[in-house]
């Protein structure tokens, strides 16, 4: 499998969905180049191993359905970052909220899918990542109300 072909075709698949209306938001959700980034790098540029992007690759089409059909959210985590900015030409460090949320669903009688949507401060919301979603803990999801496991920025 020519790995290069594939992500390029993908790719062309990702452009042309440009954004999607989800229900759940209330608003678009854009398709930009930093979700179809983040199937290829985690967040601290570590390229993924082939079989976690192909993966994902093939689960653009499921997240899609389920961000153009969900009115539930089951996972939220929210906080604060520093980001270095330039105002007036001067070095200065901004911060800024980051919001996540996770909607997980079966598609297509098949597929238990996550799919996460990113938010950096009063932006728009975009697609961040998809995951397969094999497990869930009945008594890990009574026990917190923020629900999601391990670091969601690299998942």
């Amino acid at each position: 499998m020519d790995i290069e072909k594939t992500k390029n075709y993908y790719y062309i698949k990702y452009s042309n969905v440009e954004k999607i209306f989800c229900p759940y938001l209330e608003t678009d959700v854009v398709f930009n180049s930093n979700g179809f980034r983040h199937i290829i790098y985690s967040s601290d540029n570590k390229k993924r191993p082939v079989n976690s992007s192909l993966m994902r690759f093939k689960l653009l089409e499921s997240a899609v359905n389920l961000l153009e059909t969900t009115t539930t959210v089951q996972e939220f985590f929210e906080h604060e970052i520093e980001i270095k900015s330039k105002t007036h030409n001067k070095p200065s460090i901004v911060k800024k909220n980051i919001t996540y949320w996770g909607f997980i669903g079966i598609i297509n009688h098949k597929w238990k899918v996550k799919a996460v949507v990113k938010k950096v401060g009063n932006g728009k919301p975009f697609f961040w990542s998809v995951i397969p979603n094999w497990v869930t803990s009945k008594k890990r999801d009574e026990k917190f109300k923020i629900l999601h496991v391990g670091d969601i920025e690299n998942d």
